[in-house]
């Protein structure tokens, strides 16, 4: 059985197009100047209204952290819940609430430390919600500590002669998770963000979207190489169906027909033949995987961007109804019992 509904099926749509001013709260935004965050938040209103919901159909849940500020500056529902536990309260609203799409906002330290276990389950389950990871490499509510995904070496006040910890990739340990549908984008990429969001939304299951953003404050230019004037040598801008070129299609991606490893090559010196072609919905994550790794763990020179993956595959929240419906059947042989642990009287097992 193979489930290939919108994530927002049964969702009850506006009854007026909405605005982006309709979903914009009336909080004042509050981050450091020149965060990363207030692109996010610009394109995300941006996009809702795209989407066609009702807004009291859309429910923002945060952790903790810089980005779980979130759901104060969205005019829809919402929760700032406690650290690393949003996919874990996300899960629940998403199981007994089928007529709300679910967003998750989270960072690199709040999804990946203390909310890794959350994570992973969440997406190894395929819940239908959608969770937008803010990566920063740093911790910086907290003052500039090193997270699950700085580089090895970077020194900080957690550690000032420099971290020793490999950091997680995490588009790769979604990927590992067999989350459905994986992304990635650029805090300052207002079309490619776009893009990447509305897929996610629509996408029935577990979408999960890295989205790289900056730290003014504590690790300003992390990104400063795939942003700017000089990114289009840099980005790698994934297009399902599509040879895998940059830098103007004078680069391209290569898979190793002896070891099925990728490299990053000269199209002029191996031909546009030999360039890999996108599959973005290949069952198989290989591909994705292997994608997720052209980035490595140090300073990021080069990143794939766009939807690494997106494949259909039931979402664990319309099968646990569904099993829920059945066993509360007549003709189920379980129907007899539900109706015996349900009902008044005490009863003894023998």
């Amino acid at each position: 059985m193979t489930e290939t509904r919108s994530g927002l099926a049964g969702v009850p749509l506006a009854v007026t197009p909405l605005t982006r001013k309709d979903v914009t709260s009336d909080a004042e935004v509050r981050w450091c100047p020149g965060c990363g965050d207030y692109a996010i938040l610009a394109a995300f209103q941006g996009v809702l209204p795209t989407l066609g919901i009702a807004r009291e159909n859309t429910v923002v849940i945060s952790g903790i952290g810089c980005a779980s500020r979130f759901p104060y500056y969205v005019d829809s529902y919402g929760m700032h819940s406690i650290h690393g536990r949003a996919p874990a309260i996300a899960t629940g609203l998403a199981m007994t609430r089928p007529d709300l799409a679910v967003f998750v906002v989270t960072g690199d330290g709040d999804a990946l430390s203390i909310g890794g276990n959350h994570l992973i389950h969440a997406l190894r389950r395929n819940v239908n919600i959608t969770i937008m990871l803010f990566n920063n490499r740093i911790y910086g509510l907290t003052k500039g500590q090193f997270s699950p995904t700085s580089e090895q070496g970077k020194v900080t006040k957690s550690s000032p002669m420099g971290s020793l910890e490999v950091p997680f990739n995490p588009l790769s340990l979604a990927i590992g998770a067999e989350a459905t549908f994986v992304a990635r984008a650029v805090d300052s990429d207002r079309a490619g963000l776009t893009e990447v969001l509305t897929a996610a939304a629509a996408h029935r299951g577990a979408s999960f979207v890295e989205i790289y953003q900056n730290c003014p404050i504590f690790n300003d230019g992390a990104y400063d190489a795939v942003k700017g004037r000089d990114s289009d040598d840099s980005l790698i801008r994934l297009v399902h169906g599509e040879p895998i070129v940059f830098a103007g299609g004078t680069k391209g991606v290569h898979r190793d027909q002896r070891t099925g490893e990728l490299s990053i090559v000269d199209v002029a010196t191996v031909g546009l033949d030999a360039i890999e072609v996108h599959d973005a919905h290949r069952s198989d994550p290989g591909l994705a995987f292997a994608l997720s790794r052209l980035t490595g763990p140090g300073v990021v020179r080069i990143a794939p961007v766009g939807i690494f993956r997106d494949v259909d595959t039931p979402a664990y929240d319309d099968l646990a109804r569904a099993q829920l419906e059945t066993a509360g059947r007549p003709e189920n042989p379980q129907a007899a019992m539900q109706s015996l642990l349900r009902g008044a009287e005490t009863w003894t097992v023998l």
